[in-house]
């Protein structure tokens, strides 16, 4: 699967990622869906009781189970990954491999016929990665997103994952990448190690949509801080991404993401040339749906599941 930009047609889509998985749905399991999604409905009116006058503001999270906010403090240390002895919550599932795409800068190509290698830079371990680091200056613009991840095993019930590297990317606010399209910056790239829970949080902005991709983040996971020096070490390359209905409504009022709006519109999950073989399943559990406020920022919370 590529990830470089394509010539999509032109076509205004205003489907949601529910209207994808539903269609995807053979006939038989669509009315299943249907039946679940009415007993769930009935449930909740239920759960919420008699017509009071208040309305009630819903937070959707894309991760699979309750997760803490605490942000981890990568050490530099490379001490070996391990599974955590807290236990499993809930179903998860394993996301696909996809392609880490032109701009990985984990020493997998070159820009202006040098290798780009990003996870060799001292610094490159940090929460916040929204400024650059060594040589250059910078600060990316957008609007901020703490995004936290939780790294679990889909072959051990969902168990913590504890020490693994984790590697994230992505484009700026206007769909350019650091190092290659804009060569004089290394920000919106960082590493983090998970803490005992398998939790990690990165500080960022809200990625743009640049034209022929879904938005997205790039992952890479290694299985120890050591080991995440070269692509050549990564046990798994996915990729997260941003909900279809939080991204229209929020390209629309943020400033300087307007050229995202006609790029969203010209592009669906079904036509995205990554996420467009991926399984109901899988992609429902790639995708984040931030929540907060442009002036406040955005939170979103991820399990991220591999198979170990």
């Amino acid at each position: 699967m590529s990830d470089h930009q394509t010539n999509q047609p032109a076509h205004k889509d205003e489907g949601s990622l529910e209207d994808f998985i539903v269609s995807a749905m053979p006939s038989r399991r669509k009315a299943i869906w249907f039946l679940g999604a009415s007993a769930l409905s009935t449930s909740a009116l239920a759960a919420c009781g008699g017509g009071g006058s208040g309305g009630t503001s819903v937070s959707v999270s894309s991760s699979s189970s309750s997760s803490s906010s605490s942000s981890s403090s990568s050490s530099s240390s490379s001490s070996s990954s391990s599974t955590s002895s807290a236990s499993a919550t809930g179903s998860c599932t394993e996301l696909p491999e996809e392609t880490a795409g032109p701009y990985p800068g984990d020493g997998s190509n070159s820009a202006s016929g040098s290798i780009v290698n990003v996870l060799t830079q001292s610094g490159i371990v940090r929460s916040d990665i929204r400024t650059s680091i060594g040589s250059y200056s910078g600060t990316a613009s957008g609007v901020e997103l703490t995004l936290t991840i939780r790294l679990v095993n889909t072959s051990l019930g969902c168990t913590p994952l504890a020490g693994y590297a984790i590697y994230l990317w992505h484009c700026t606010l206007d769909g350019k990448y650091s190092l290659y399209t804009v060569t004089n910056q290394n920000y919106l790239r960082g590493v983090q190690v998970t803490d005992s829970d398998g939790y990690i949080t990165f500080t960022t902005i809200v990625p743009g949509c640049y034209s022929g991709r879904m938005p997205h983040i790039h992952i890479e996971v290694y299985s120890s801080l050591a080991t995440a020096t070269a692509y050549t070490n990564k046990i798994q390359t996915t990729q997260f991404a941003l909900d279809r209905a939080f991204a229209t409504t929020f390209y629309a009022a943020a400033s300087g993401y307007s050229a995202s709006i006609a790029n969203l519109n010209a592009i669906t999950f079904a036509s995205d040339n990554v996420f467009g073989d991926d399984t109901a399943a899988q992609l429902v559990a790639s995708t984040i749906t931030p929540t907060g406020s442009i002036t406040a920022g955005y939170t979103a919370t991820i399990d991220l599941g591999v198979a170990i």
